[in-house]
């Protein structure tokens, strides 16, 4: 894969700066990184503590306000799906790696222990090639961290990468080369799986209207149709 890439490197270089020159910069969604959504079964037990880290998508970008965006609705469907009321909290910030989260990120998910933690990374260290090897030891590392802002029986969900070779800004060869890599990563991310860890396989988000007006960042539907697949991980 890497070898592919290096091939290619000159084709691959201009057509990321074209990319970047063309795609428009949305901002983070607008509003509360923390919330509380009430149960919808009286009496359906304690409160769920949830804890949402990750990258832009995990920010809210490609969308307007954060009860849009991936966490609020991975809140809400959380509530649906157990009856019990959530309350949530986010450190999230666009251009985020793996290597970064456990400094940048986790010190901002402090708080009462999370019983469902969810990791949303892997854009950023697919669009930097970054080798599987490396990839698992920055991963490792950033779940060791998460290990004591985590409820005893709690879970942490990693949430898989989205299929980049079907992002419509990115030209080919380019996203045949991201799709391949994030298709890569993703495969490692699921050999992480453990007792008290899941993979989340990312659902298929490329349908007409799904995307953000840059056609990279997921919308307000996708991110609807998002949270609730990790939710049901979540809970399973």
């Amino acid at each position: 894969m890497r070898a592919a890439a290096l091939a290619l490197a000159p084709v691959l270089l201009v057509q990321g700066t074209g990319v970047r020159r063309r795609t428009p910069v949305l901002p983070e969604a607008a509003g509360s990184r923390t919330g509380i959504v009430p149960g919808g079964v009286p009496g359906g037990g304690p409160p769920l503590v949830a804890a949402v880290l990750g990258e832009s998508p995990a920010a809210g970008v490609g969308v307007a306000t954060q009860d849009e965006a991936l966490a609020g609705r991975f809140a809400a469907a959380l509530a649906a799906r157990s009856g019990r009321e959530v309350r949530w909290r986010l450190s999230a910030r666009t251009g985020t790696t793996a290597a970064q989260a456990t400094p940048r990120l986790v010190p901002g998910l402090a708080g009462p222990p999370a019983d469902v933690v969810l990791v949303v990374l892997g854009v950023n260290d697919t669009l930097r090639l970054r080798s599987r090897a490396a990839w698992l030891r920055d991963v490792g590392a950033l779940l060791g961290a998460l290990r004591p802002l985590t409820a005893p029986g709690g879970v942490t969900v990693l949430a898989g990468l989205p299929d980049m070779g079907r992002f419509p800004t990115l030209p080919q060869p380019l996203r045949g080369v991201l799709g391949r890599q994030a298709r890569d990563l993703d495969a490692a991310l699921a050999r992480l799986t453990r007792p008290g860890v899941r993979h989340a396989p990312a659902p298929p988000l490329d349908r007409p209207g799904l995307f953000a007006e840059d056609g990279f960042h997921p919308g307000a539907e996708a991110c609807r149709i998002w949270a609730d697949d990790l939710a049901r991980v979540a809970l399973r």
